[in-house]
């Protein structure tokens, strides 16, 4: 709870010149009210008592008149600041979210469920809106109205002043009690939202494996199952919120109905003047409206804890480390050199057990190895997304640990085995926010002969994951990032894997220019990559084994020699 809370503060922090006016437009709003109530009570008592006509009445008419008119400009624009201040508030979560899965990185994201990320990011986010919109300012209109309206009230009439103090209390006590069990149902809710749609998600994704493997109408079963109990769920929350409601609209009814009847009594024994008494009474349900207003936006707040929840795990979870560091900067090719390094992803098992190497700057480095081997770890240490458990790595001479990770990033372009493209247009998606000629870069990645054929060409729009290319085109698209990125290190995981023999040949010619001035490191799977290499860095069990040139390796006849038939068919993983 303490996490949510300082998440909750935080966020207010960022918000506070919006909330501050959030919180004095809902006091202004109940305060004029409470104008309105005194001025209606005397043109009431001069119309009807005291024999006024509409000229002695007509200076309070139009005071009412402009007191009705500026309670709707002070509600209107009490509306739009909530509105900004959750929408900038909505803005800075955003962007701590992001800080924090780009700080988490792709190894520690993987054992979360894509389901549950988009829920996190989108439901969760949009529940928290609700705390500046509603429940901000139900609370100031709580501390400030009540006792406002009560000392309005002392000097007109003491004894409705000491009914309003005795039973004030009692609201919130019930509020409280029957809040409680909401509050908890609340938080199951929440559990269920988020199990049923990171499921509906994971389904969605997987669709066309599910259908394949005919287990289609058993995830429907399951997903099913899951929305009933989000069903149930979410009518226990609002059977107890309107539980709740209804117990807080009984004891302010009672005690608007216990002042009214006094009142009623008084006047009839001639013990209060008739103006007073209305006056009284008019102020009554304004004395009791603001926590009414509170047990209804209660929901609110339980709703925005339990997001906020959700949220403050996720950004509390452990980061390797800040990104924070020293400057790096890289004018030519870079070096990187691994020195006694040892790495795991905690579940016992080292993927890499004290490997020493150097890549020299512009030298192309490949590097192959059984599955399991400790390849990819590699390339996810240098790039930052993992940290060594012994050794240090050193890029251009100084240590990784100590260097700015965005600064190290901006100077890598990295091509993974199974390209990512995004719904958007295939400049944008080779271009990523970066200036660049991009026609230039896909001409180099060979890949300007299919966009070509394209109806808009770059301007294309690409579905999601790029839907409606192939993987070679994919792949294509990926290599022309590189292009357009003056990255002088390369970190490629066998970017010609699914491309057919012309293919592959014409992307190998264009990955030879595209390393010339660059250091580059690539996972090979094929002889052909490994016979492009400078020196070959041969991984077994999360040992290096053997380095060399390709003929070297290969005339020594160790386990590099072993693999080359199964490297002569790209079947190395």
């Amino acid at each position: 709870m303490r996490k949510t809370e300082t998440l909750l503060d935080d966020l207010s922090a960022g918000v506070r010149k919006e909330t501050a006016l959030l919180l004095a437009s809902a006091v202004v709003e109940g305060l004029l009210g409470v104008v309105a109530a005194f001025i209606t009570a005397r043109i009431i008592d001069a119309a009807v008592f005291r024999g006024a006509d509409l000229q002695a009445v007509f200076v309070w008419l139009m005071q009412l008149l402009g007191i009705a008119l500026l309670r709707a400009v002070v509600g209107y624009a009490g509306a739009q600041v909530g509105f900004e201040a959750a929408a900038r508030a909505r803005q800075g979560l955003f962007a701590r979210l992001l800080d924090q899965a780009a700080a988490l990185g792709p190894i520690r994201l993987s054992g979360t469920a894509t389901g549950d990320l988009a829920t996190t990011f989108t439901d969760a986010v949009a529940g928290i809106e609700p705390y500046w919109r509603q429940w901000l300012p139900a609370t100031a209109a709580v501390a400030v109205l009540p006792l406002a309206i009560l000392l309005a009230v002392l000097p007109v009439d003491w004894r409705s002043a000491v009914i309003f103090a005795v039973t004030l209390p009692l609201l919130p006590l019930f509020m409280v009690l029957a809040g409680r069990s909401a509050e908890r149902a609340n938080q199951r809710q929440w559990v269920s939202m988020a199990r049923l749609g990171g499921h509906l998600l994971d389904a969605v994704a997987g669709l066309a494996d599910l259908v394949l493997l005919g287990a289609a109408r058993r995830e429907v079963a399951l997903v099913a199952k899951t929305a009933d109990e989000y069903r149930r769920e979410t009518m226990k929350v609002l059977r107890l919120a309107f539980l709740s409601a209804l117990v807080l609209e009984f004891f302010a009814t009672v005690s608007i109905a216990v002042t009214a009847v006094l009142v009623g009594f008084r006047l009839l024994w001639g013990e209060i003047a008739f103006v007073d008494g209305l006056t009284v009474l008019l102020l009554a349900p304004l004395f009791y409206a603001p926590l009414r207003t509170l047990g209804t936006e209660r929901h609110a707040r339980m709703e925005a804890v339990a997001a906020a929840e959700r949220l403050a795990d996720f950004l509390s979870r452990p980061v390797a480390r800040k990104t924070a560091g020293e400057r790096f900067s890289a004018d030519g090719a870079i070096s990187v050199r691994f020195d006694n390094v040892s790495a795991g992803y905690g579940n016992g098992r080292l993927a890499l057990d004290h490997v020493s190497f150097e890549v020299r700057a512009g030298e192309q480095v490949a590097i192959v190895g059984e599955s399991g081997a400790g390849k990819s770890t590699v390339l996810s240490l240098i790039a930052g997304f993992l940290e060594p458990s012994d050794g240090k790595i050193l890029i251009n001479g100084q240590p990784l640990a100590s260097l700015d990770l965005d600064d190290v990033r901006r100077h890598i372009a990295f091509l993974p085995q199974r390209a990512f493209l995004f719904d958007a247009t295939i400049a944008e998606n080779v271009a990523m926010g970066r200036a660049g000629d991009v026609v230039a870069a896909l001409k180099a990645a060979r890949a300007d002969d299919f966009v070509a054929r394209l109806p808009k060409g770059v301007e294309s729009r690409l579905g999601e994951r790029g839907a409606g290319l192939s993987g070679g085109e994919a792949q294509r698209l990926m290599l022309a990032r590189a292009f357009l990125s003056p990255a002088p290190l390369v970190l490629m995981d066998e970017p010609t894997a699914h491309l057919d023999t012309a293919t592959e040949a014409a992307v190998g010619e264009a990955i030879a220019a595209l390393s010339a001035g660059r250091t580059r490191m690539t996972i090979a799977h094929r002889l052909r990559t490994v016979e492009a290499a400078d020196r070959v860095l041969v991984f077994a069990r999360g040992r290096l084994i053997e380095e060399g040139t390709p003929a070297a390796l290969k005339a020594r006849g160790g386990a590099f020699a072993g693999m080359l038939a199964t490297l002569e068919g790209g079947g190395l993983a």
